[in-house]
């Protein structure tokens, strides 16, 4: 079945472009042009990926994105945002939210469509067959049911979230850098704004609480999961 993709843009140009390329590359297409229609079409059609432009009228962008992450439907849906060229406040904000991933306006659709691919990749990303679950204290990441839980809570991570801190695991001990996390978990060249990581790690550090210590910042190069005598592995 193809996946269905959700485009919000009050520019009706953008729209048909977009949808059309999407249309093309083999998914479902459905559009909004404000923030309301965005939110009863994500409850109605269930979308995996959301195309989300920040400045549309109605509820904006950034209300969309919150009210998204907020409900039980939509709260792992994928979610691309498109700003203007040289909004980084727009950028940063949005990822603080729980944007999966952004582009500038003016872009490319070809490029969009492959953004959408692979954030669909992260979305699907098939559990690992070993090495099941890993602790780390009160931290609790199982790899067959792609869940993580602290102190026994399950945390409301979002699919890019929940790649992030599996890798950082996978590879505790070891620095990852801006560039290399782009590459590995956005699927992305590493000349994009590394501040995307950052946002991400910091988001995700506030979800771990205390846990989100063992995400350490190597300056100047990368991040690190603390290796070791603090975390464990079991099958």
């Amino acid at each position: 079945m193809a996946h269905r993709i959700l485009v919000v843009d009050d520019e009706a140009d953008i729209t048909a472009l977009v949808a059309y390329h999407l249309a093309r590359a083999g998914y479902r297409v459905s559009t909004a042009s404000n923030g309301h229609e965005a939110l009863a079409a994500a409850k109605e059609e269930r979308p995996d990926v959301v195309v989300l432009d920040l400045m549309i009228p109605g509820l904006s962008g950034f209300e969309v994105l919150a009210e998204l992450r907020k409900r039980d439907e939509t709260r792992d849906v994928g979610v691309i945002m498109l700003t203007a060229r040289g909004e980084e406040a727009d950028r940063l904000e949005g990822l603080s939210l729980g944007a999966d991933d952004y582009l500038t306006k003016p872009f490319s659709p070809a490029e969009l469509t492959l953004r959408v691919q692979a954030l669909l990749r992260r979305l699907g990303a098939p559990a690992v067959a070993s090495g099941s679950t890993f602790s780390a204290g009160p931290l609790t990441l199982d790899r067959v049911a792609h869940r993580v839980s602290l102190h026994g809570e399950e945390l409301n991570l979002t699919a890019t979230e929940y790649n992030l801190l599996l890798l950082l695991i996978e590879r505790r001990g070891r620095v990852q850098s801006r560039p290399q996390l782009l590459e590995t978990v956005w699927e992305a060249q590493p000349d994009i704004q590394t501040r995307t990581v950052d946002m991400h790690v910091q988001r995700l550090r506030t979800k771990l609480g205390e846990v989100g210590e063992m995400i350490e910042t190597v300056r100047g190069f990368g991040y690190r999961f603390k290796a070791a005598d603090r975390a464990k592995r079991s099958t």
